[in-house]
């Protein structure tokens, strides 16, 4: 399974569930839960018992993450008969049409139907719905601010304060609600921040050094925080500004003063914005609003696994 999106950076806004990475990823959420070692699991149920679980939403929310219930299941699978035992052997995973992410649905919706032997589902659980929680509550608030920006020209961007290990589903789910990924990482676009222009020597330098080292194809943004620095970015050749600890009107001036002397130059405000502020903001002229908190401070939707003996 692979679903796009709109990206600010590269390698952004596609999930290739059966990835290396992500592979990897669900590898180790199944070690840290010890999985293959379910006690309760294997003294209760027998092996060759199979059994229906349906997924339901708890709360109105974005769906994000459907395709790590199959990627689960897979990894899971794979495990077993790398360790040399047992395949849990064939398992079926259904949405109806209208489940996929990116839809915002109602509190009591079921997005999934699993049918698979018992025992995995029961081992598989909580890593199933760990991620199906987090990725969906990053999918909902995305789409809350995506919303509150709804006719202006700015597009909600993330950061890259997401839970170590876990960006490249953070980062997807973003783009499952409506925003798009900005920096993948370090080597993906060049970011001068204030302890970059400290120890480089000061703005100018700072952008200098960055546009005479850059590749073909690279856009050198920089971070500023008054109208003397912004003048002073521009002057230097900044192609992008990030505005940071400036008010709604400050961004206007900002924005006003980078676009006489560039009117193509990206601008971006971003700094603690909240579904309270980010209107005021996104209405100044700005490309973009990037927003710490999609990531940072998502909190996980409320989904519920319902697990049964018939297989229907």
């Amino acid at each position: 399974m692979s679903i796009g999106c709109q990206t600010h950076g590269k390698d952004g806004g596609t999930m290739e569930w059966k990835s290396k990475k992500v592979a990897a990823i669900l590898e180790a959420a199944l070690l840290e839960d010890k999985a293959m070692q379910d006690i309760t699991t294997a003294l209760t149920v027998g092996a060759e018992v199979r059994a229906s679980a349906t997924v339901i939403t708890r709360q109105e929310c974005v769906i994000a993450g459907l395709g790590a219930i199959i990627a689960t299941f897979d990894v899971f699978n794979h495990m077993l008969t790398q360790s040399g035992r047992k395949s849990a052997g064939r398992f079926e995973v259904v949405s109806h049409a209208e489940i996929f992410d990116g839809v915002r649905v109602k509190s009591g919706k079921t997005i999934a139907v699993i049918r698979h032997n018992a025992r995995a589902i029961l081992s598989c659980e909580r890593v199933i719905l760990n991620l199906l929680q987090r990725m969906s509550g990053i999918a909902t608030l995305t789409n809350d601010f995506v919303k509150e920006t709804k006719g202006t020209k700015a597009k909600v961007l993330d950061t890259r304060k997401t839970i170590p290990g876990l960006r490249v589903l953070d980062k997807y789910a973003v783009c499952c609600g409506g925003g798009q990924n900005h920096r993948q990482d370090l080597q993906d676009g060049i970011l001068i921040k204030s302890s970059h222009i400290a120890l480089a020597g000061g703005i100018t330098l700072a952008i200098e050094l960055a546009l005479k080292g850059k590749k073909a194809g690279q856009i050198v943004e920089i971070e500023v925080r008054s109208i003397a620095e912004v003048e002073e970015a521009m002057d230097a050749g900044a192609e992008a500004l990030l505005l940071v600890e400036m008010t709604p009107s400050q961004v206007a001036k900002a924005v006003k003063t980078a676009r006489a002397k560039s009117p193509k130059v990206k601008l971006e405000a971003a700094d603690h914005l909240s579904l309270d502020t980010v209107r005021d903001y996104a209405a100044t002229g700005v490309d973009f609003v990037s927003v710490g908190a999609l990531t940072r401070s998502a909190m996980a939707a409320d989904i519920s696994m319902r697990i049964t003996s018939e297989v229907y």
